[in-house]
């Protein structure tokens, strides 16, 4: 059976109760006052499905309350049928397609995959990466054009001068962090490594200056040089040394973003991260199917609400 078959993505009240089932886990919340042994739900003909009353704050409320559906016009099983098609789609899904797929407009099917970006992101209060006996490799790539450099030819003073700067951090065998930063400096670059990583780890660069001398702290920092053709340099002890893993992620990353989406501002980017992050941090190869992708992308919309006015700004929570 086709997973867009199933009833929570073709009827309303299916759609709700699954929803519901994971925002919800223990049961119905008020998201008002939070108060969950006085809640119960309405019943009786004139009563919309889902609707739950807390009789502590003396609300009505639903579970699209306070997450990325609230006050949306677009039915909630067309919501989770975008989930599907984004989550199961290695380089993205343009708006569009999410357009001539779901019937909704154009403005509508660009606008609910940035809400559905902002339950990919993962929160600022994450653990360390790494640890003894783990490796991390950290790279920086160039994609689009800042919005402060002046739009014409680039001359070969420029260099990347007029690109976006993404840096990004990625365990052997675990999981990506990627960020948008000013420049690829070590101001910008090494407070990110210091606050994401675990002391103990074992660190693989290439042989920008940046990493030169910064990063002694750790267990261990081996470089691998591609000015010289060097690619992958085996050890006899401790773990090969290359970053082809995190150049491996940028490369997904340029193809989505070239050939789905062709053009991002970069006051968006960080929204594109995220989403190549979690498909990325819950990818086949970590035991996590297109369905159990979805149910997590669903759980990350509580708490996110995004209005139109945030969509365009750069950093809306």
């Amino acid at each position: 059976m086709s997973l867009l078959s199933q009833k929570h993505l073709q009827n309303e009240e299916d759609a709700y109760k699954w929803v519901e089932a994971r925002i919800w886990p223990n049961g119905a919340q008020c998201p008002h006052c939070f108060e969950q042994k006085r809640v119960s739900k309405m019943e009786g003909k004139a009563t919309r499905f889902g609707l739950y009353k807390c009789y502590a704050c003396r609300k009505q409320f639903r579970v699209t309350v306070g997450t990325i559906f609230e006050k949306s016009h677009v039915p909630l099983y067309l919501w989770l049928q975008a989930f599907y098609l984004i989550a199961g789609s290695k380089k993205g899904i343009s708006a569009n397609q999410l357009h001539r797929t779901l019937g909704v407009t154009l403005k509508t099917a660009w606008f609910m995959g940035h809400r559905i970006r902002e339950a990919m992101r993962i929160g600022s209060l994450t653990h360390p990466m790494g640890g003894e006996g783990k490796v991390v490799e950290a790279d920086e790539t160039f994609y689009g054009r800042t919005s402060t450099h002046p739009k014409g030819r680039k001359t070969k003073f420029d260099k990347a001068m007029h690109k976006n700067v993404i840096f990004a951090l990625v365990e052997r065998g675990g999981s990506v962090r990627s960020y948008h930063v000013s420049g690829a400096t070590v101001a910008e670059v090494i407070p990110i490594i210091n606050a994401n990583v675990k002391r103990e780890t074992a660190m693989m660069t290439d042989s920008a200056k940046l990493y030169k001398f910064q990063l002694s702290q750790f267990a261990s920092h081996d470089r691998i040089y591609h000015g010289k053709k060097e690619y992958v340099r085996y050890v006899p002890e401790g773990p090969t040394i290359h970053s082809n893993t995190v150049e491996n992620y940028f490369s997904v990353f340029k193809r989505g973003m070239r050939g789905t989406y062709q053009h991002c501002k970069e006051k968006h980017l960080h929204r594109y991260l995220a989403e190549f992050d979690f498909r990325y941090n819950n990818r086949v190869a970590l035991g996590i199917d297109d369905e159990t992708r979805a149910s997590k992308m669903i759980k990350g919309a509580q708490g996110r609400r995004l209005t139109y006015r945030k969509a365009g700004s750069a950093r809306a929570e």
